[in-house]
């Protein structure tokens, strides 16, 4: 008897990815695929390729009968490469991942990948939630303008691309309408938002749209955000929203001014220090993460020490860290190179750093009242974005007002307030 197996979908790299396997699996399943593990990959670090090459072959070993199909940045990138591998049966682009009619042929081609820069639009994909969360995720941008110097994600998903507010609009009305309390404006470059667009309206106008446009929408939170693109709009109605969550992720990778002129990112350090001080002056909750890379080419140690003291000065508690790692093409890749021990140590110091900032918010929670969007009935996420465990059983994605009791490690134990 011949057994059916599901779709598997192995993902990869940012959140973004995670959102779109899910769009990845609900395509696949519309066309028909079955037994087939999808691939998902990220270029952003030479590791990130390293393990999906290493769960292609796996795969191919354990499920010996089973398609599998690649794809994801890496792949978009450099699909020759994914397509020289035995294990591997198609590879697709990021743009054909998304379309349902690539997964419904019956004899596909091998490679499928069109020139991701020459696509002038994009259209939202509607995912409930992912990953086990009640909260659910709005695509609202694709593409990267930019052309920072460590970077080969423009590559692989072209340039910036926005939805239309309307179909924003009444995306989040359906999700809403749906029973969601949180959403979350996703893509890869959010601050470009409808620069592309008639009238370019910016991430304001479209906050402010979905804010008196869907009344329901208890919570909004944005993803990740490079500081120069809060502008003065935006920061007010982060401080003035109650229904936007205090808390920003900042796309920010250095604390020195040289290394971030030589990444060619559009913020300085005190850029990063102005936004953080406006919006604490305005809403004293708020609470912010970060990405950095350490040991990027030419860091020196007094450079990587304006990295540390940022964590400080900025109360940074949700950090994430990568050591630099080079990528062919990048101008990065061509300049001196920080040591490999030398950049996994400063990895290890900003973890540490983030580590003692988090443990500092996290005792000053404690007998705080925080709303906690449930996830599995004992556990979620405050608006601060800040893990809770909750005394008793509370019904998945409501939120619940919750007083903090203690905090137990890495999360704030709360118990429900009546009424």
């Amino acid at each position: 008897m011949n057994v059916v197996r599901d779709i598997d979908v192995v993902t990869f790299g940012c959140r973004l990815n995670s959102y779109e396997s899910e769009v990845i699996r609900r395509q696949a399943s519309a066309a028909g695929l079955t037994d087939a593990v999808i691939i998902n990959t990220c270029a952003v670090t030479a590791e990130a390729e390293r393990q999906a090459r290493q769960t292609i072959r796996r795969v191919r070993r354990e499920r010996p009968g089973t398609r599998v199909i690649v794809t994801g940045c890496a792949a978009q990138i450099r699909p020759a490469d994914y397509a020289a591998m035995p294990e591997v049966d198609q590879v697709v682009g990021n743009l054909e991942k998304l379309q349902p009619e690539t997964f419904g042929v019956p004899t596909p081609p091998r490679v499928r990948v069109e020139d991701i820069m020459a696509l002038r639009e994009t259209a939202g994909h509607l995912i409930e939630g992912f990953e086990g969360r009640a909260r659910a995720f709005l695509e609202i941008q694709q593409g990267c303008n930019h052309r920072c110097t460590f970077c080969i994600i423009p590559f692989g998903r072209g340039n910036s691309r926005s939805v239309p507010v309307g179909h924003v609009v009444s995306e989040a009305e359906r999700l809403v309408a749906g029973g969601f309390r949180e959403l979350v404006l996703t893509g890869v470059d959010i601050g470009e938002y409808g620069r592309d667009l008639p009238g370019q309206p910016n991430l304001a106008v479209l906050v402010r749209r979905l804010l008196d446009r869907v009344p329901g929408l208890s919570r909004l939170r944005l993803s990740s955000i490079d500081p120069a693109e809060v502008d003065d709009a935006l920061r007010s109605q982060l401080v003035a929203e109650p229904r936007l969550a205090p808390h920003l992720h900042l796309s920010l990778q250095s604390g020195n001014d040289l290394v971030l002129r030589r990444m060619k990112r559009r913020h300085s350090r005190d850029d990063a220090i102005a936004l953080c001080r406006t919006l604490r002056s305005g809403r004293p909750e708020f609470v912010f993460g970060a990405d950095f890379i350490a040991g990027f080419p030419t860091e020196s140690d007094a450079m990587f020490a304006d990295t540390l003291a940022l964590v400080e000065e900025c109360d940074l508690a949700l950090l994430h860290v990568f050591p630099y790692s080079a990528r062919n093409g990048t101008p990065a890749a061509r300049m001196p190179q920080v040591p490999l021990a030398i950049r996994r140590a400063r990895a290890a110091q900003l973890r540490e750093a983030g580590a003692r900032t988090l443990d500092r918010r996290l005792e000053r929670m404690v007998g705080t009242t925080v709303q906690v969007l449930v996830e599995d009935g004992r556990s979620g996420r405050s608006e601060h974005y800040l893990p809770v465990e909750l005394e008793g059983v509370a019904e998945v994605g409501q939120i619940v007002a919750a007083r903090v009791i203690d905090r137990r490690g890495d999360r704030l134990r709360a118990s429900a307030v009546d009424g």
